[in-house]
């Protein structure tokens, strides 16, 4: 009888060992400023990333994904803890923890505490770029989301290579200059010399040494934030000459509120129609780099045979604006720098796209879930488990997002899109028709004929913010699980 109870017992914990084996991994990979205008699985067909698109291919593709505060410290914050900036009021650039507390773990430590490697290559709390990059430092990062930590020190705009600021050089007298502009570098040497190939490097050679235990890597590339540096060889398939900017509309400005015309426009950067043309094609050229890079990872774990336990996550902290309106860069709330590329590769799972509504906060509950982890219940985010499982479902019916230290508003549905500046709307509205105005030309916020429509996505700001506000913070973590 002993014999067997031993047996038994010895049966029981190789089902509990092959238990413990075959929880997944999870690869998470974010850019940094990648807006959906420019992959080319979102519908642009000139930029070349072919190892997005293939990803794309084999994922659930999120088409209304949304960053919940479109610049990089306040998004990542945002997006690690699960909460809204405006339940947080972390508009800055730090990593979130002060304000959420030391009692509730982010996304990666909730995997860490339970059993799993979690690492992070590069930027995945806020980094100032170019200048942590340079420097090769932690910037504001949370040390408990981690069980190690790797940064890719890179040149950046100090690159040797062909260099030209497109940004407040009308003349062209200014090769390049430092900080967060559009200097452009086509660099000398190859993909390990910049802070984006290193990272690949160093993912891969984490996926190898630690392929056999569970783990939650995180895989943060910096292009194509500026400076717009990347090896000469991607500079190739975009002539700056034969780069179209953004239609522009008669006048466009007139209707939008002073507050909403953005902080980088090619007004007050004093750009040509040729400067245009080459920041485009820069950024092109950036992305197409850091596509590469992303291949390099995705190409190791099919080496080391996990990509049948591995979930996968593509996206980015915000948008990026490319001459639109004749903006640039990212803060405003306009869909090009708000709206983010989403996919999640569940092996199992058929590749599908998904047009519900979501929220990067909505990474925290749905890798958990996929994962079998209980996680606080109290976090803000709505897993997408179900939308995975069938792609047809909802689980929101608007996106939110916030901007300029949590001053103004997006309330973005299917027909709307909606932005308030100030809470009480004393610095502006503007109110678009996206189903025949996706572009958002034309403010109807102060036409008497869309009053009803404006009154009731005011309506559905307040009652929002009402409930992101309510103070879900002051729930004791172990009750919410």
């Amino acid at each position: 009888m002993q014999k067997i109870l031993i047996f038994i017992t010895f049966l029981l914990s190789i089902s509990s060992y092959a238990q413990e084996a075959k929880k997944p991994n999870v690869l998470f990979i974010i850019a940094d400023d990648l807006t959906t205008t420019a992959i080319g699985a979102y519908g642009n067909p000139v930029p070349k990333t072919p190892v997005i698109d293939q990803l794309a291919k084999e994922s659930t593709v999120f088409s209304h994904a949304y960053s919940q505060y479109p610049v990089c410290g306040p998004s990542r914050a945002s997006m690690m803890f699960g909460y809204y900036p405006s339940a947080t009021q972390t508009y800055g650039y730090v990593s979130g923890r002060k304000n959420v507390g030391s009692d509730r773990p982010s996304l990666a430590e909730l995997f860490k505490e339970k059993g799993y490697y979690t690492a992070r290559v590069s930027k995945i709390y806020h980094m100032g770029v170019p200048g942590d990059i340079e420097k090769g430092s932690d910037g504001q990062d949370d040390p408990a989301s981690w069980t190690e930590k790797f940064n890719s020190k890179g040149p950046e705009w100090t690159a040797e290579g062909k260099a030209e600021l497109v940004q407040n050089n009308p003349d062209g007298s200014i090769e390049r200059k430092g900080g967060n502009v559009m200097t452009i570098v086509q660099a000398d040497g190859d993909d390990l010399v910049h802070s984006d190939g290193k990272t690949a490097k160093k993912a891969s050679e984490l996926i190898r040494e630690h392929k056999d235990e569970p783990f939650f890597l995180a895989v943060g590339f910096v292009r194509p934030h500026v400076p717009f540096v990347a090896p000469a060889s991607y500079f190739d398939p975009y002539p700056f000459a034969k780069i179209t900017t953004p239609k522009q509309a008669p006048n466009d400005w007139e209707d939008i509120p002073e507050r909403g015309i953005n902080y980088v426009t090619s007004v007050n950067a004093e750009m040509n129609q040729e400067q245009k043309q080459k920041a485009i094609a820069a950024y092109y050229a950036s992305v197409s780099y850091m596509d590469t890079q992303v291949g390099k990872v995705l190409t190791t774990l099919k080496e080391e045979g996990l990509e049948n336990n591995t979930i996968i996550v593509f996206t980015s902290d915000h948008g990026f604006h490319l001459g639109e309106h004749e903006f640039w860069m990212k803060v405003s709330l306009h869909e090009e720098s708000v709206k983010v590329p989403m996919m999640i590769k569940v092996p199992g799972k058929n590749p599908a796209v998904v047009h519900s509504f979501t929220e990067l906060i909505d990474l925290y509950p749905t890798l958990a879930d996929l994962a079998g982890l209980d996680y606080p219940k109290a976090i803000q985010g709505k897993s997408l488990k179900p939308l995975i499982e069938n792609p047809n479902k909802k689980v929101r019916d608007m996106a939110f997002s916030v901007s300029q230290g949590g001053r103004s508003f997006l309330v973005r549905t299917e027909k709307w899109a909606y932005i308030q500046y100030n809470e009480d709307a004393s610095a502006g509205m503007e109110l678009f028709d996206m189903e025949n105005d996706p572009k958002q030309f034309n403010n109807l916020a102060n036409d008497p004929a869309y009053s009803k429509a404006l009154k009731e996505m005011q309506s559905r700001l307040i009652q929002k913010l009402k409930k992101v506000r309510k103070n879900d913070l002051e729930i004791d973590y172990n009750s919410a699980k």
